[in-house]
């Protein structure tokens, strides 16, 4: 089980290489003030300020350091020391003050001893995690006592298709772990890297089931025919910032969002 964690770090630290100079991220337009938060996760989490905030699997921090301009005392975790050592770059240039730990998700335990107003997660993160009891878990030990849980999320039913949403390859129940080597990454199909990673598909079932087995109260749910990144082959912008498959129209549960809390 050991091995996963070393090999999608290593993607992570390669891919973030590229993700920090691509025109996906605007590094430029964020040090200038623009939120890379998306409206979905912003009336999810309301006022943020004077808020206590954990990110789990920030990559190179936008979102916290987004999080943090509108007020909010924030703590982000990764697991790529690459994503964490561009995450406090980033910070220091913004000139906003975040803390940021890289270690495993599973492990932030034993690296962090503080609980928070809100736990946040977005985008493709619980793909790259096997277990989501042991997830859900981690939410549960880092909030307090009426706290939140913030998620946006992409839909299983996404990670069903090929990359070309043509066919069904995968199964919409967490299976056997998904192990693919691809060249590029979401934000250039065509950049000069090869990557391996191992993921797994969990449903819908499994996180909600995860989350209540932690007697977190599901307060919001909600469901999304588009994606706000332009990060799928074959999209087209139906609406500004709204991106579907452009053969699948609206058919298809791109995102999801759920809010939870803790009695």
């Amino acid at each position: 089980m050991e091995d996963y964690k070393k090999v999608n770090r290593q993607s992570w630290n390669e891919r973030t290489k590229h993700h920090i100079t691509s025109d996906f991220y605007d590094v430029k337009g964020f040090l200038e003030g623009r939120n890379s938060l998306n409206s979905v996760e912003i009336d999810l989490m309301g006022n943020l300020k004077g808020k206590s905030v954990l990110h789990l699997q920030c990559h190179f921090g936008q979102d916290s350091i987004s999080m943090a301009r509108m007020g909010a005392q924030v703590t982000g975790a990764d697991i790529s020391d690459e994503a964490i050592t561009q995450a406090n770059r980033l910070a220091k240039q913004a000139g906003v003050n975040v803390d940021f730990i890289c270690c495993d998700i599973y492990d932030l335990p034993e690296h962090l001893n503080k609980s928070f107003d809100i736990v946040f997660t977005s985008y493709g993160v619980i793909g790259w995690l096997p277990d989501l009891e042991q997830w859900a878990k981690v939410i549960n030990h880092f909030l307090k006592p009426g706290g939140k849980l913030i998620m946006v999320e992409f839909h299983p039913v996404v990670w069903m298709f090929d990359n070309d949403f043509e066919e069904i390859k995968y199964s919409y129940f967490k299976d056997e772990a998904i192990i693919e080597t691809e060249t590029g990454t979401y934000t250039n199909p065509e950049a000069p890297v090869e990557l391996t990673t191992i993921t797994w598909n969990h449903s819908l079932s499994e996180v909600l089931g995860a989350l209540l087995s932690q007697r977190l109260n599901i307060t919001a749910f909600e469901e999304y025919d588009y994606s706000p990144y332009n990060c799928f082959k074959h999209t087209m912008e139906k609406e500004k910032g709204r991106y579907v498959i452009k053969h699948l129209g609206g058919k298809l549960p791109i995102v999801y969002a759920l809010a939870a809390e803790k009695p």
